[in-house]
């Protein structure tokens, strides 16, 4: 059994099952979910509806395939700020939250301040996002890295010891 560290509530071997089947596949019905971790349709149903309201569940995405709608460069670009203050980090924060071509961002320790993920069609366009990046305030150092195979790309969590 997993518990959640904030709270005292625990999730069973039954919530892991769930969880671990609607990470597989987001669409899957409450009656095919029902079926395969053996419980009737309504307590699966309240289970699944507890684990969204208590926030285990986030949300459901599909994922898209970035190649077949013509992003063919992906990069990892290692951020830096000049500093940590309030007026640096709020421009920068502001500009990925708001820009589409950004699909993950982590403020990271280390030797940089954020490490972004940029998508673009091709190797000017990847520049020319790198260049907007490299001009919001606060940005003092950027190291960007193209990813040329991607091993894996995945939302899906373990959840078992």
């Amino acid at each position: 059994m997993k518990k959640k560290e904030s709270t005292n509530e625990v999730l069973d071997e039954t919530d892991i099952a769930i969880l671990g089947h609607i990470q597989q596949d987001g669409r899957m019905s409450n009656s095919k979910l029902a079926e395969k971790v053996n419980l009737s349709e309504t307590p699966c149903w309240r289970r699944w509806k507890r684990m969204e309201e208590t926030g285990y569940i986030d949300g459901y995405v599909a994922k898209l395939n970035r190649k077949k709608l013509g992003f063919h460069v992906a990069g990892f670009t290692l951020v830096t700020l000049g500093n940590h203050e309030v007026e640096n980090t709020e421009p920068f924060e502001e500009f990925v939250a708001v820009t589409d071509w950004i699909p993950m961002c982590h403020c990271i320790a280390g030797g940089a301040d954020y490490m972004v993920q940029v998508v673009a069609i091709d190797l000017e366009e990847y520049f020319e996002r790198i260049s907007s990046i490299r001009r919001v305030k606060g940005v003092s150092a950027i190291q960007s890295n193209i990813s040329v195979k991607e091993l894996k790309n995945s939302y899906q969590l373990p959840l078992t010891d």
